[in-house]
């Protein structure tokens, strides 16, 4: 599906936008368009933008589970390649996404794939170990996928996937400062206009990276609103691999930042 066909609302869903869910559709078609004007230079060489190739799982999700405003916002930095980068769902490792949240959508080839990074979609049979980590935690303390997202939701900050050459990750923190800042303008307004969709009470960053932009945010952007006085803003650990912390009892190490935050649930 090229850029011009790609549509603003899911092509087909049992579940009709709310005036919160649509909101958050408008918002992240305007963020999936302002990106398309960035460049980024080596050792960058390929760029995905799930919100092109996987819009329609993406905007899937938040017709079903943006409707309504939310106690907590959970935020992500930028997708994993086997989560988000496939399914176009944050942290969307696929079985959670297809099967605890009920939603599969198909997923087009981008175009320039990088040979060791190529999209599958749903049918991707990697898993996402962030993905598996945060959803699985979620769904042992929340349960049923609309027992959680009647509370909240999982948002990512920037869509954007980075690839060097070799097909490793690169992540936002580790571009050059002109093109962070490039990346960070329009991801600042996305951010900003989703907190004011949703109207949370927790702005939860998943990681360091996530609660600094939260919390410019809401002191730069959304400064002088009503909202951003009342606002509570915190951090659970990250769940990637790539963290000696993360690997050594993820979910205890979460449960006790959310219980600090009185945010842990009463597990199921």
């Amino acid at each position: 599906m090229s850029h011009a066909e790609t549509p603003d609302t899911p092509a087909s869903t049992s579940h009709p936008t709310d005036a919160t869910s649509q909101r958050l559709i408008d918002a992240a078609a305007r963020l999936r368009d302002e990106l398309e004007a960035l460049r980024f230079a080596p050792p960058v060489a390929h760029v995905y933008n799930p919100l092109q190739y996987a819009w329609e799982a993406h905007a899937a999700y938040l017709t079903r589970y943006g409707q309504g405003h939310k106690k907590i916002m959970f935020l992500g930095m930028n997708p994993g390649p086997f989560g988000m980068m496939q399914t176009g769902v944050p942290f969307g490792e696929v079985s959670a996404v297809r099967d605890w949240m009920g939603i599969e959508a198909p997923v087009q080839a981008p175009p320039h794939q990088h040979p060791k990074r190529p999209i599958d979609g749903f049918a991707c049979t990697r898993s996402e170990v962030s993905g598996r980590r945060l959803w699985g935690w979620i769904g042992r303390r929340f349960g049923h996928a609309d027992d959680f997202f009647a509370q909240a939701i999982v948002i990512n900050y920037c869509p954007l996937v980075f690839l060097e050459a070799s097909g490793k990750n690169r992540t936002p923190v580790q571009l050059p400062a002109a093109e962070q800042r490039a990346l960070e303008a329009p991801c600042d307004r996305h951010l900003a206009a989703v907190i004011e969709a949703l109207q949370p009470q927790w702005l939860i960053g998943i990681g360091g990276f996530a609660e600094k932009r939260l919390k410019h945010v809401v002191s730069e952007v959304l400064d002088d609103r009503p909202l951003a006085r009342r606002l509570h803003i915190g951090h659970v650990l990250h769940p990637s691999p790539a963290s000696p912390a993360a690997n050594r009892g993820w979910d205890e190490v979460v449960d006790r930042q959310m219980q600090e935050y009185g945010l842990l649930p009463v597990s199921t």
